[in-house]
């Protein structure tokens, strides 16, 4: 969920952390393609019990990631939930790894993206899921370009996402949640650096 146009920085360990578990995040995500919800609809797109649900939520609001959106709500009593930053949250490692606690903080996160990354990519690959209703593309390219042109065609791709999500989001039962994952990095076993 990093979106280095629209997006929101990260700079507590502590938030990262949040960020960096795996339910939370699928409901920042969630949050942020469907536009508000009321925690028992989060549970039921997300197959979560209610309670789990209203747990979660509470922490992603202690880390000031979500909060109440009163004007979608029925009355005083119903909850409907919104992202803080719905264009997603950008993180930059290095500096977080400073701070005190940053670089467990960093370590967590990295684990949980590095395994999310395996699962994304075992899905799009898989023979099980062959569902000829959806919809699914894998794309491979190689592109030679100095760092400011990675940035740039990352700000690029970025900015024609964000579009499709301002266009899209809601609750349509016509439509259903995709995930848009890249990673623009130097080719892997190349001798360039990597960096963040």
């Amino acid at each position: 969920m990093t979106y280095p146009n629209r997006s929101q920085a990260v700079h507590d360990p502590k938030v990262l952390r949040a960020i960096a578990h795996p339910v939370r995040n699928r409901i920042l995500t969630e949050l942020a393609a469907s536009g508000p919800m009321r925690a028992a609809d989060l549970a039921r797109e997300l197959d979560l019990p209610a309670n789990q649900m209203s747990f979660h939520l509470r922490q992603l609001a202690k880390y000031g990631l979500v909060e109440e959106d009163h004007d979608a709500a029925r009355d005083k009593r119903d909850r409907v939930w919104r992202p803080v930053a719905p264009d997603g949250f950008s993180v930059n490692l290095t500096d977080l790894e400073k701070q005190p606690g940053g670089k467990a903080a960093s370590s967590v996160y990295r684990q949980h993206a590095a395994g999310w990354g395996h699962v994304v990519v075992d899905a799009a690959y898989s023979d099980d899921r062959r569902d000829p209703a959806t919809f699914r593309t894998v794309t491979e390219q190689a592109v030679r370009l100095t760092v400011d042109e990675a940035k740039e065609l990352a700000g690029e791709l970025d900015d024609v996402v964000t579009r499709w999500l301002d266009r899209t989001r809601g609750r349509d039962p016509e439509r259903t949640t995709y995930l848009w994952f890249s990673v623009l990095q130097p080719y892997p076993g190349d001798r360039a650096k990597d960096g963040d």
